[in-house]
């Protein structure tokens, strides 16, 4: 749906604040040795990600409803401290490059009882309309991209 307008979250009183998304570590996500498998520590910043997308007012739902698709092209993590069931992370995340084709998005991922550096990650992702082909948001999509810049540090 080329076109369609994208309803776009104003916050009041000044610049809208990202607060940062936490996850309760679950049990069946530890490994033999009763630490987070490292693999869900992606899975967290994907989730991570997501929101920080409703947050500005881009939900991923309503982009892929105006056909608009965003792959990973690269990812990467860093485990700093082990992770254990029960524990909550809190995982800031903020957009630190975006030029309408791609996007790259950085991770830090603290214990929330004790502040403790857990991992840190980068992914980066491009757009494509529904059939594979890359778009930029610059020319199909202005209201988007508008948002996307808005949110560069």
């Amino acid at each position: 749906m080329p076109g369609k307008e994208i309803e776009v979250y104003q916050a009041q009183q000044g610049e809208l604040k990202i607060r940062p998304y936490e996850h309760h570590a679950k049990y069946y996500e530890t490994d033999q040795m009763g630490i987070i498998h490292h693999s869900n520590y992606i899975k967290w910043m994907e989730e991570a990600r997501m929101d920080l997308m409703e947050q500005i007012g881009l939900s991923y739902k309503e982009m892929e409803t105006m056909e608009i698709i965003s792959p990973v092209l690269s990812l990467s993590c860093e485990y700093h401290s082990m992770v254990h069931f029960d524990d909550t992370v809190v995982i800031e995340t903020r957009i630190i490059k975006y030029n309408g084709v791609k996007l790259e998005v950085e991770y830090r991922m603290t214990d929330k009882e004790t502040g403790e550096l857990r991992a840190t990650g980068r992914s980066s992702h491009c757009f494509l309309n529904r059939s594979g082909r890359p778009i930029s948001l610059k020319r199909s999509y202005p209201e988007i991209d508008t948002k996307f810049f808005e949110f560069t540090e």
